[in-house]
């Protein structure tokens, strides 16, 4: 199991909250997504992360990636432009969106297999279902906005997936994953 990096301080979620708003601004006006000159050394880690668009409390776009693949600064300026404008859910946000816009970022931790439900922690832990090519994935911070239980956060993890509820006791790989979540209004508990 590899050692968790630390935990972000206040400054550094800050500059990734600012990086992630100027990085959506940046693709709603087709220019090439800003670079930080000197970012904090924490930030330089390789770490996966998701960027959630919200307008009025309700979801607007969401990205990330799981797997670290790219520094930490890199990592959130593509998903943050991304969520704005590529995830399939939703139409890409128009610049008369922007006043109403909240940020959120996830920063997350390795996932780990779940063999037991018992070992899924609501509020601490998300999910990953995976099989065959299929995947699904609900942040930690879902399950406890939705006011959901620990069966049926498995059971919608599954689904986004587009597998049965039970798709765990038929073989499908579950993972959890713990995540630091802070958004421009404030941290969250994650």
């Amino acid at each position: 199991m590899h050692d968790a990096p630390p935990r972000l301080i206040d400054e550094e979620q800050r500059v990734l909250l600012d990086l992630a708003r100027r990085s959506i601004i940046a693709r709603l006006e087709s220019r090439p997504l800003p670079r930080l000159a000197e970012p904090p050394r924490r930030l330089l880690v390789e770490q996966g992360a998701f960027v959630s668009l919200h307008r009025r409390r309700t979801l607007r776009g969401c990205v990330g990636m799981v797997t670290p693949a790219a520094s930490l600064v890199e990592t959130v300026a593509r998903c943050a432009a991304a969520a704005a404008t590529e995830d399939p859910r939703f139409p890409p946000l128009q610049p008369t969106e922007l006043p109403g816009l909240s940020v959120e970022i996830s920063v997350l931790e390795i996932p780990f297999r779940v063999d037991r439900v018992s070992q899924i922690v609501l509020g601490t832990h998300g999910l990953v279902v995976t099989d065959g090519a299929r995947r699904g994935l609900l942040l930690p911070q879902v399950a406890i906005e939705q006011g959901w239980d620990v069966s049926t956060f498995l059971v919608e993890t599954c689904m986004k997936a587009g597998l049965p509820p039970d798709a765990m006791a038929r073989g499908a790989i579950v993972e959890a994953f713990s995540a630091q979540v802070f958004s421009e209004g404030g941290p969250r508990s994650s």
